[in-house]
Formats: structure tokens, sequence, C-alpha cells
């Protein structure tokens, strides 16, 4: 018989535990070298802060790192209430297909639906075979919705475009 997926919070001591799982979700993504998170800013972000910018559910099996979900608190205006977003949803390649997944987006669920928030949001890569997982579970595909970000020197340039000079 396998031992069952066992989940909880993380702690201050498990920051460690999440980059390394972030880094795998980046290596599985393709976009290794774009993990540029630090300990001690995950640290101070999800423990130090008042409120929290993020919590993490981190999933076992046995003593053995399973998974992750990190998330926040948003605000929708069509909603008119917080929303969960899902920021990165991880399941180690040892632990995939043994209900890690579900398990923790059973219990985002839940949490969602107790802070009285009003639904999940995330985003998927358009290749990952998670997609068919998600729709199992009952998650809608949004495709007239597209991404747009500004990072890093983007985000600088865009910070000072009204700037004199």
């Amino acid at each position: 018989m396998s031992e069952p997926v066992t989940l909880r919070f993380a702690t201050a001591e498990d920051v460690g535990l999440i980059l390394r799982l972030v880094r795998e979700l980046a290596l599985f993504e393709r976009a290794p070298n774009e993990v540029v998170a630090t300990e001690a800013e995950l640290r101070r972000y999800g423990f130090e802060s008042e409120p929290p910018e993020y919590e993490a559910l981190l999933a076992f099996i046995g003593d053995e790192p399973a998974g992750m979900a990190l998330f926040h608190k948003r605000f929708s205006t069509w909603v008119g209430r917080p929303c969960l977003y899902l920021e990165d949803l991880y399941v180690t390649e040892r632990a995939r297909g043994r209900g890690v997944g579900r398990r923790l987006l059973t219990r985002l669920a839940k949490i969602a639906v107790e802070r009285g928030w009003g639904r999940i949001d995330f985003q998927v890569l358009d290749w990952n075979p998670a997609r068919d997982f998600y729709a199992h579970l009952g998650m809608s595909h949004i495709a007239e919705w597209l991404r747009y970000g500004a990072a890093s020197d983007a985000l600088q340039r865009l910070a000072r475009l009204d700037e004199p000079g």
C-alpha cells in the first residue's frame, strides 16, 4: 500500500525547500535561468511581512517533498471580492500521478471558500500536459485573455516614461 499524501502550510524553516521546488518548476517550464528569487526574499515576503505577501502549501509522501502550491490574495473588481491567485503549482516528477496535484488544488479551493474569496486564478503554459488535468477538475480555460507584464529593464523603463528630460 502506498503512503498517503499529506499537506501542511509552509513555515520560515521551509524557505530552502520552497526555492528548490520553484527552481524545479522553472526547469520543467524550460526557463531555469529566470528564477532570480533568493531564500532571503522568500523569507522576507512570506514570513516576515504582515500580512505575508504569499502563502505556500507543501505536499509530502512520507517524509519526501512531493509538491507545492504557492498562492496569494488579489482583488477582483468583477467578482467584487478577493480571489486566490495560484502563483506556482508544482508536483515533483516522482510524485506525479499519485494524487498530489488534486490534493493541493482541492485544499486551495477549500481555503478560497473558507476565506470568502470569489475564485481561483492561475496561468499555465500552452504546452503543459496538466491542462487536461485542470479541465478534468472543472477549471475553465479563458482563451480570449492574454497576459501582459513588465519586469526587470522593461519595468525600469516604464517607471521613467513621465520623467522630464
